[in-house]
């Protein structure tokens, strides 16, 4: 479960930043193809933010669709499948990600 992992390095990146505060709430947005399972980041992120001290920080989830630019027919598409990056117009691999790997903690709320 890659899950854990995340969530121990968003919560190494967030405790700089918070700087002895108390973390209310952590912002992230996700990719479709990073192959996030939501239920388990949750989960996972209980267990690291009381380890880390967080004991009330909780985890906002924004989720982001992937996108293909099509080098074969030239089309922008939306992939609704994570395990392809095929067009989905005229099935060529020849695309470039647009959109949808990204993995960013966006913003922190603190008291």
């Amino acid at each position: 479960m890659h899950e854990l992992s995340l969530c121990q390095a968003i919560a190494s990146l967030v405790k700089p930043y918070a700087d002895g505060r108390h973390v209310d709430i952590v912002r992230v947005k996700i990719g479709a193809l990073r192959q996030v399972v939501p239920e388990s980041l949750t989960f996972c992120w209980t267990l690291v933010r009381d380890y880390e001290d967080m004991p009330d920080a909780e985890l906002e989830l924004e989720f982001v669709s992937a996108e293909v630019h099509c080098r074969s027919c030239g089309r922008r598409s939306t992939i609704t499948s994570q395990w392809s990056l095929m067009c989905p117009q005229c099935d060529s691999a020849d695309v470039e990600v647009l959109r949808g790997d990204e993995f960013l903690v966006t913003s922190l709320d603190v008291s």
